[in-house]
């Protein structure tokens, strides 16, 4: 048996024109004829898909976490209600009406309290219910069962049964009802009907939050308040995204999907600006036209972007069947063209 070897081929130079220069993408194999030259161009780290987020399961057990801060509630709760008891009972004991007029009040604050506690319980228990959505339909998405998909579709359209703007959608998803489609299928149908309208919306919003957020930071004179912007942005953007996809996150809602958002972001390595983010950011003739204040702003931009793109991955319903999610270019685009349009 024969073994060929061949030897690395030396450092030449060539011309661009050259029939023997072939251009090969970087996940092609490539092989030349000898004396050729390939030129294999570096991945675009914008072109590429956003990793999704393993989903954990819920845990249902107590945790010792959760038993201090539910100990640690009920007792400021008792303390509240003792302060509340011995005021109420010392303006009795100096006049009745000044009792009555505190015991009015504190009837008022406690039923305001009980509406605040049950609508946070009602916006968790929404965002548990997209959760375990979001993981029964990628469930059913991988065994391509008919009968769970007809399950979790109903499931996904029920979620927006109160929105007018979801009507012809969901009149669209009911015509199919009565047709043989495979799970998949099924699911490529709610989304392209159901959920594409609602990701334009949420890339239209994480577009105009990236693009506030890298004019302000441009122009803004302190470092300080370059922070204060991103982290306002990033929240309204979080929250905005949430009320998009039905979430209807309240302030403790809000938290537990920042905390999903800030998770993901862990886990894509989407608030890591590396090298290549920022050859990509400053490459294309950018570092000779734009100023330093306004590169950072196109940063701090694509930041924001990462941000919404994550919120759109914890807060969507069900994972991309169909489409591909969207990327930093799509929604902060935009960025690049009115920078590389404006020399210094």
């Amino acid at each position: 048996m024969n073994e060929q070897t061949q030897s690395p081929r030396r450092p030449a130079a060539f011309r661009l024109n050259d029939p023997a220069v072939t251009l090969a993408r970087p996940d092609e194999a490539t092989s030349t004829v000898r004396g050729g030259v390939v030129l294999t161009a570096d991945p675009d780290p914008f072109e590429a898909e956003p990793a999704a987020i393993p989903v954990k399961p819920r845990r249902k057990k107590l945790t010792l976490g959760g038993l201090f801060w539910g100990a640690l509630g009920a007792l400021g709760s008792m303390a509240v209600g003792l302060w509340a008891t011995r005021v109420v009972e010392d303006l009795f004991a100096r006049s009745d009406w000044l009792g009555w007029i505190a015991l009015g009040l504190a009837a008022l604050a406690g039923l305001a309290a009980l509406a605040i506690v049950m609508r946070e319980a009602l916006a968790l228990m929404r965002l548990g219910k997209i959760e375990d959505l979001r993981a029964s339909v990628e469930e059913t998405h991988k065994t391509d069962d008919a009968k769970a998909a007809r399950k979790v579709t109903s499931e996904v359209v029920t979620l927006y049964a109160t929105r007018p703007e979801t009507a012809r959608a969901r009149a669209a998803i009911a015509s199919n009802d009565d047709e043989i489609v495979d799970g998949s299928d099924r699911l490529r149908i709610v989304e392209r009907e159901l959920m594409e309208p609602l990701d334009r919306e949420a890339t239209r919003a994480i577009a105009a939050a990236s693009k506030r957020v890298s004019v302000v930071t441009a122009v803004s004179p302190r470092a300080l308040v370059d922070l204060a912007v991103v982290l306002i942005e990033s929240m309204r953007l979080i929250r905005r995204i949430g009320m998009i996809y039905g979430g209807r996150p309240g302030t403790l809602g809000f938290l537990k999907l920042a905390k999903h958002v800030g998770a993901h972001l862990a886990v894509t390595g989407g608030m890591g600006v590396g090298d290549g983010l920022l050859e990509q950011a400053l490459g294309h003739g950018l570092a000779a036209k734009i100023s330093a204040r306004l590169g950072e702003g196109v940063l701090n931009g694509i930041l924001t972007a990462r941000v919404g793109l994550a919120a759109i991955a914890v807060c969507r319903p069900m994972p991309f069947v169909e489409r591909r999610p969207p990327s930093v270019r799509e929604v902060a685009g935009n960025l690049f063209d009115r920078t590389s349009a404006k020399p210094e």
